[in-house]
């Protein structure tokens, strides 16, 4: 049997497409269906690792997730991993297949077509519900020529599309009628209903607007969809750190987490569990006054290393961070940031970067180079010596002494002998390992590692902000704060869409 599927479009970028798809994904899963995401090409810096290796974006990790199945290359084929303002890494099935302009990318899209189709064909093969999310906006009308993403898939897929308008924005109205005053005729029929996200106030306020698009569009308003307040669900769009901006110092009693903003910043959903940790603020800042006080200063992944590497020194916070830790006080570094901390960086190939080397801060014992073959693959570990996010003596957590990852890197470290490695790993992709992972300093207050995802370990969590409270002369957490669960989060969701739609008209759109 073929699956039914039912496709999210949005009136602009980061209206909440991706967590409406997670919301559907958890609700249709409740309901008894097998359910998989699919998105034929997304772009963002967030990834994620698949299983067997592949990278995908992160949103359709969260999707896969929130449907409780596991996440494959099919549901997201086409990556791009933006290197600049028109270049782009382009991964295809999981593999990079190097850098493209965005005009050699866009002559390359009919051929992509047939690619995105026959990774939809195998999701329809194997489950009752695909939910396709789309990009941007359907009505680009300079990209509809080789539109890859939003109505051709709605088209082959033959999908009956929700669309999505964030009024938190305002101007929610014009945006539906807008967009459907540019579609074309057999487009337009395919917009099944409209759904308004992130309402907050009196919904009696909205009613004469509702009114006003059903009757101007005669498509239905399928529902309005709260402001939904500390979601506990990664982001992957770089508006969320817009919405970060300004966050307030935190006070005498909490624990203050200084997240360096690289201009080129990955996988800041890493910091997430511990933005939703009680007494715990995570700030991401720009300037070396900024990590002035901080508990922990964080130099998170990068999609390009030494360009990063070259802000930081000239906007003086690598200088404030050498300063920091030769004090003594604590410095995390993942991935592109681990690479930073260390000795030296060396790009012979012109995989990243034109320039060939550079001095790194010094603070680690490694060397790293740059290779053509990109590491992608899950990680178990466990801690190879003491440091502020781990003790390898302590009692074994609820997953038994071991910490889950993934890595996506094209540099490998290169040890100096006296250096022993923050992690040990003991597997990458369910197979048997031995490698040691990142580095620490001699007094543990200075740690890289390679592994993103690690804050989703409670034992981490736990172990750093406990670390962190007792240098700030603070009492343990108080028993009974833990972090709501990701399934939870899903749950939440799904209950927000069940209590504020039409479900019915639901119903009614996936059935065959």
């Amino acid at each position: 049997m073929t699956a039914r599927t039912i496709m999210v479009q949005g009136t602009a970028s980061s209206v909440g497409k991706s967590i409406v798809c997670a919301a559907l994904c958890r609700l249709f899963r409740q309901d008894g269906l097998r359910v998989a995401p699919f998105k034929s090409q997304n772009m963002a810096l967030n990834a994620f690792v698949t299983p067997d290796g592949g990278e995908i974006g992160r949103a359709q990790a969260v999707q896969a997730e929130a449907a409780r199945v596991v996440p494959t290359v099919d549901m997201n084929p086409i990556l791009l991993k933006p290197e600049g303002d028109a270049r782009s890494q382009v991964v295809v099935l999981g593999k990079s297949i190097g850098s493209l302009g965005a005009a050699d990318y866009h002559t390359r899209k009919p051929e992509l077509r047939t690619l995105v189709r026959e990774a939809l064909d195998r999701l329809r093969a194997s489950h009752d519900l695909v939910v396709i999310e789309g990009a941007g906006s359907p009505a680009e009308i300079n990209l509809k020529e080789r539109d890859i993403v939003n109505m051709y898939v709605a088209q082959i897929a033959d999908a009956p599309v929700v669309l999505v308008g964030d009024i938190d924005r305002g101007g929610v109205f014009a945006a539906f009628v807008g967009t459907m005053e540019l579609l074309e005729p057999h487009e337009r029929a395919r917009v099944a209903a409209f759904v308004v996200n992130k309402f907050r106030g009196d919904i009696r306020l909205l009613e004469p607007g509702l009114r006003f698009l059903e009757e101007r569009t005669r498509v239905p308003v399928l529902g309005v969809l709260p402001y939904v307040k500390q979601l506990r669900v990664a982001d992957e769009d770089s508006v969320s750190l817009e919405e970060r901006r300004g966050r307030r110092r935190a006070k005498a009693d909490e624990i203050e987490i200084a997240v360096v903003r690289l201009p080129r910043i990955s996988n800041y959903d890493d910091f997430q569990p511990l933005e939703h940790e009680p007494g715990v603020v995570v700030r991401f800042v720009e300037h070396e006054g900024a990590i002035a006080g901080a508990d922990l200063v964080v130099v998170p992944g990068t999609k390009s290393t030494m360009a990063d590497l070259a802000w930081l020194r000239q906007s003086g916070l690598a200088a404030a961070i050498v300063a920091r830790a030769r004090r003594g006080e604590p410095v995390l570094g993942i991935c592109g940031g681990c690479q930073i901390l260390g000795e030296t960086i060396a790009d012979p190939h012109g995989v990243e970067s034109p320039e060939t080397f550079a001095e790194g801060l010094g603070l680690l014992a490694f060397h790293t180079q740059f290779g053509r073959e990109k590491r992608t693959s899950q990680v178990r570990a466990r801690g190879a010596r003491a440091t502020f996010l781990c003790d390898p003596d302590a009692p074994a957590g609820p997953s038994g002494g071991d910490l889950f990852g993934y890595e996506i890197h094209m540099g490998r470290l290169a040890r100096l002998p006296h250096a022993s490695g923050a992690f040990a790993v003991v597997a990458r992709n369910g197979v048997a390992d031995r490698d040691l992972d990142g580095d620490a300093s001699g007094d543990g207050a200075v740690v890289g590692t390679m592994i993103h995802g690690l804050f989703e370990n409670i034992e981490v969590r736990r172990t750093l902000l406990a670390h962190l409270r007792r240098r700030k002369g603070l009492p343990p957490p108080p028993p009974g704060t833990a972090v709501p669960s990701a399934s939870d989060e899903y749950d939440r969701l799904a209950d927000v869409v069940r209590n504020n739609v039409n479900m019915d008209l639901l119903r009614r759109l996936v059935q065959p």
